[in-house]
């Protein structure tokens, strides 16, 4: 990387992204045995908060892709680190199940506003590495959760509930409002006295590519918007199970949270690994092995009743989802080009947000409430959509001309 503003603004966004990524990521799994008896509800009602997080995603990830053409990545990321921490504050008022929901919901578009313009500001600083700075950005976003599910434990052990939310919301506030600072896009960041001298033609930056309506028109889009609602519901359940099941298995609380980690740590490593070999390797095959290994792996995790064994097979599952994440933003840009590229994978997006939401978390804590927490159910179907999705990602072809 032979650009210093280049480098800031890959270093910017993976920082402003990690926070958003812990709380989706890794607070729901680590609080969802506090909120049940805090709110007097189930599983289901608890694995609804991931259903509110990916809402927020559907519902503002296009918009986002639209306004940072506008308004820069810069602002936009500015906007979501701000969101992110001082949306922390409001658990510690939150009295009622809609008012965790509320904070679901904040810190799903939190993300949003950050995660598209810092996916988009990276690939054009770097075009030739679209994988690699992706993927660290991505590493970042799903790394941070393995950071920080002991570290929530802990606080939550030290200091308690309220202490602890006023500690991380004052965190997260800081450290995302510095790290916004640094992500501006090329086209702006090199002149931003002259925008019109900065900019230049469209192609010179980010290269030829198709309008959004083209991409609705083309079956790639809609395989890959099939995709990201299969494994996007496969990976994200985890977040809520991986606790419950440790749990179910008899293991103690902190070992339990030992898978959910296990599960964090490969979707943070792959992010990068995978992120790295697309550039090297078909994305497409390298998205369908991984999807296929995640699958396996969850047909598998019912008959597991130790430890280990399960944390590596919640590896696996994390490892694929990570791949998901890497890999399909360059991808994107492979098929449909970076010209509306905030847009088109805005729109890909809406699956993870309407329907992953619905039948990962939400459906299979339903499922656990009125099964007798029979897990067997719940792994066999999402073992089934991963390998669903391995499929699909293998007919996934550029649309470019």
């Amino acid at each position: 990387m032979k650009n210093k503003q280049g480098v800031l603004a890959v270093i910017g966004s993976a920082a402003a992204i990690f926070w958003p990524g812990a709380f989706i990521f890794g607070y729901p799994g680590v609080m969802g045995p506090v909120w049940q008896p805090m709110f007097g509800v189930g599983r289901g009602a608890i694995g609804n908060t991931l259903f509110f997080v990916l809402a927020a995603v559907g519902l503002f990830m296009f918009f986002v892709g639209r306004w940072q053409e506008r308004w820069g990545t810069r602002k936009l990321i500015t906007l979501g680190a701000a969101l992110c921490g001082l949306n922390v504050f409001l658990l510690v008022y939150a009295d009622r199940l809609w008012m965790l929901y509320l904070w679901a919901f904040l810190n799903g578009a939190a993300s949003c506003f950050i995660y598209i313009p810092g996916l988009t500001t990276v690939q054009r600083w770097f075009p030739e590495k679209r994988g690699l700075v992706s993927g660290l950005v991505n590493m970042v976003f799903g790394l941070s959760a393995a950071i920080m599910a002991p570290i929530f434990g802990y606080l939550l052990k030290t200091f308690g509930y309220l202490t602890m939310n006023l500690c991380l919301g004052g965190a997260a506030l800081l450290l995302g409002l510095a790290a916004a600072q640094f992500t501006e896009m090329p086209g702006r960041s090199l002149q931003p006295t002259d925008k019109k001298q900065s900019a230049g033609p469209p192609e010179a930056v980010t290269g030829p590519g198709v309008s959004v309506r083209e991409a609705l028109q083309s079956g790639s889009f809609w395989l890959l918007w099939l995709t990201w609602a299969l494994m996007g519901a496969a990976g994200i359940a985890m977040v809520f199970l991986a606790v419950p099941y440790g749990l179910a298995r008899g293991v103690g609380s902190a070992s339990a949270v030992m898978i959910l980690t296990a599960f964090n740590l490969a979707n943070g490593l792959s992010r990068l690994i995978m992120g790295y070999a697309s550039d090297k390797i078909s994305r497409t095959t390298g998205m369908s092995l991984t999807f296929l290994a995640a699958g396996l792996a969850y047909l598998v995790l019912p008959v597991v009743n130790e430890l280990v064994p399960a944390a590596l097979l919640a590896a696996v599952i994390g490892f694929a989802f990570g791949t998901l994440f890497a890999v399909s933003a360059p991808l994107a840009v492979d098929c449909f080009g970076l010209n509306n590229f905030g847009a088109i994978f805005g729109l890909v997006f809406t699956a993870y947000g309407f329907i992953s939401g619905i039948l990962g978390p939400s459906l299979s804590g339903y499922l656990l409430d009125s099964s007798g927490s029979n897990f067997s159910i719940v792994f066999s179907y999402l073992g089934f959509f991963c390998l669903i999705s391995s499929f699909l990602i293998r007919r996934v072809r550029p649309v470019i001309r």
